[in-house]
C-alpha cells in the first residue's frame, strides 16, 4: 500500500540531526521511498496530514518481559532478589498458555499505543508471545532467557536448550525477519559455565544475537565476583564466548571501566532501564561514561513488574534528567543522545534497517499530536520529544508500512476481548482475585 505523510514536522535521527518542517514522507510497502520538503510524485491509497505534527522513527524498547503486565506494582517496596524470589517466581509458576497470551497482548497494546514498534523480549512460553506479536503487527527479537540450576549441565538435562532450538525453528525469520529469535542467558547467577558455553555456540551456529541480565545490582555484580575468581558477569561470560555474536547487556548497573573495554571491543550494546534500576534500588548505570568508552548504549522499560508503564518517553527522560542531575552537568546526556537510545541506536542493536526516516529503512514510524498542549510551542523537536512528550500524545503507530493503531484504536488486537481475558481469567489465575 503507498501512503503519503504530508505537512508533518520530520525528525530523521541521522548524523546531522536533521529536522525537516512542511515535509513529505512517503511509504511503500514495508519501506520508506521518499522523504522532502516538496511532494513526491505518483498515486497514493492514502495521505495523512500531520498538521504539522512530529513524524519520526518508532520506538525500540531493546528489554521487555510482556506477559509481566499481570504484576504491575505486585511486590513493590523489595530489593530485586526478594522481589525475585518471594513474589515475581511464586506467580510465574502459575502462568499456563492462556493467561501468558492474554498478559502478553495487554503489554504489546500498552507499547503499540506509547509508541513502540519494535521490542527485544526475555520471557518464557515464548511461542505463545511469538504469536501475539505476529498478530499485533509489530517487530520483535525474541528470547527466552536461558537458566540452569544443576551442577552436572547437559542439553538433554536443561530444558531451556530444547526450548531455544524450537523457537529458532519455530519463528526464527518469521513474515521477512519480522520477528527474530535471539540465543539467550538470563543472567550469571541463575545459570552455570556449561550453559554459557552451549548458547554462544548455538548462537554461533546459527547466526543469532544474544540477550543476557548484566550487573543490575552490586550484590550481583559482587558475589559474581567471589563465585569466579575475581572476574564480573562480563568478564566471566566474555571467557566462554558469549559475547562473539551482536549482543545486548541489559542494566550494566555495575559494569566496570575493563568491563567497557571488552564491551567496546565486542560491540556489546548496553541497554539502559533507568526507571526500573532506579524503582527496585539497584543504583544508576553510568550512561556517559559507556557512551565515552565506545560503547553502544540503547534504552529498555523491562518488565511493567518494576517499571509499571512501557512509556519510552517516561524513560527518554529519565535517562536524560537523571545522568544530569547525578553529574551536575545538564549536557550530561542531551535529548539527542536519549531518542538516540530510543530509536537508531536501539535499531542497531538488534540488527534493524529501522530506527531513521531516510530513504530504503524499514517504514516503523510514529506521529505525535500536533494539538497536545504539552507539545505547544515546539521550538526545538528533540527537546520536546525527550523532555514533553509521553506516551498518550502518540496519534498514529506504523509497523513496516501498516498501521496498527491510530486515534485511540487498535488496528490488529481486539482490545475489549484482551482487557476481559485479563480480567476474567489471567488475574484470578495468577492471584486468585
Amino acid at each position: 500500500m503507498a501512503i503519503l505523510f504530508e505537512n508533518v514536522t520530520a525528525v530523521l535521527m541521522d548524523g546531522g540531526h536533521t529536522v525537516l518542517p512542511h515535509a513529505f514522507v512517503a511509504v511503500e510497502g514495508h519501506t520508506i521511498t521518499s522523504v522532502g520538503t516538496g511532494r513526491p510524485s505518483g498515486e497514493f491509497e492514502r495521505v495523512i496530514d500531520g498538521k504539522g505534527g512530529i513524524l519520526m522513527p518508532g520506538l525500540v524498547n531493546c528489554h521487555t518481559h510482556v506477559p509481566m503486565t499481570a504484576m504491575r506494582g505486585y511486590g513493590d517496596g523489595h530489593h530485586l532478589q526478594d522481589w525475585l524470589n518471594n513474589f515475581i517466581f511464586p506467580v510465574e509458576a502459575k502462568w499456563d498458555d492462556r493467561a501468558i497470551r492474554a498478559c502478553a497482548d495487554l503489554g504489546l497494546m500498552e507499547m503499540i499505543a506509547s509508541g513502540t514498534t519494535c521490542i527485544a523480549d526475555m520471557y518464557m512460553r515464548v511461542g505463545v508471545i511469538g504469536q501475539a506479536v505476529a498478530d499485533a503487527g509489530i517487530s520483535a527479537n525474541l528470547c527466552c532467557g536461558g537458566t540452569f540450576f544443576g551442577e552436572a549441565f547437559s542439553p538433554a538435562a536443561c530444558s531451556d536448550c530444547t526450548a531455544q532450538e524450537e523457537l529458532v525453528k519455530a519463528w526464527h525469520g518469521y513474515d521477512g525477519g519480522r520477528i527474530r529469535v535471539d540465543a539467550s542467558l538470563h543472567a550469571e547467577y541463575t545459570s552455570q559455565p556449561g550453559l554459557w558455553e552451549w548458547t554462544a555456540d548455538f548462537a554461533k551456529r546459527n547466526h543469532l544475537g544474544m540477550h543476557v541480565h548484566i550487573s543490575e545490582t552490586m550484590r550481583e555484580h559482587e558475589e559474581c565476583k567471589e563465585r569466579r575468581g575475581g572476574l564480573t558477569p562480563i568478564q566471566v561470560m566474555d571467557k566462554y564466548g558469549v559475547w562473539d555474536v551482536c549482543s545486548i547487556a541489559a542494566h550494566c548497573v555495575w559494569t566496570t571501566p575493563q568491563d567497557w573495554a571488552i564491551m567496546a571491543e565486542k560491540g556489546v550494546t548496553a541497554v539502559h532501564n533507568p526507571a526500573s534500576n532506579l524503582k527496585l534500588g539497584s543504583g544508576v548505570a553510568p550512561i556517559p561514561a559507556m557512551k565515552k568508552a565506545g560503547i553502544n548504549v540503547a534504552l529498555g522499560t523491562d518488565g511493567v513488574s518494576s517499571n509499571n508503564t512501557t512509556d519510552m518517553f517516561e524513560d527518554m527522560k529519565l535517562s536524560a534528567i537523571l545522568q544530569n542531575g547525578v553529574l551536575r552537568d545538564p549536557m550530561a546526556l542531551s535529548a539527542w543522545d536519549v531518542v538516540e537510545m530510543a530509536t537508531v541506536n536501539g535499531a542497531r542493536a538488534l540488527g534493524r534497517d529501522t530506527g531513521a526516516v531516510a530513504v530504503g529503512r524499514e517504514a516503523d514510524l510514529i506521529l505525535l499530536d500536533s494539538e497536545a498542549v504539552n507539545l505547544i510551542p515546539c521550538h526545538d523537536a528533540a527537546n520536546n520529544i525527550a523532555y514533553a512528550a509521553h506516551g498518550a500524545n502518540v496519534k498514529l503507530n506504523m509497523c513496516r508500512g501498516k498501521v496498527i493503531y491510530e486515534n485511540g484504536t487498535f488496528l490488529t488486537i481486539d482490545a475489549e476481548k484482551v482487557k476481559a481475558e485479563v480480567r476474567e481469567y489471567a488475574l484470578p489465575l495468577l492471584f486468585g482475585k
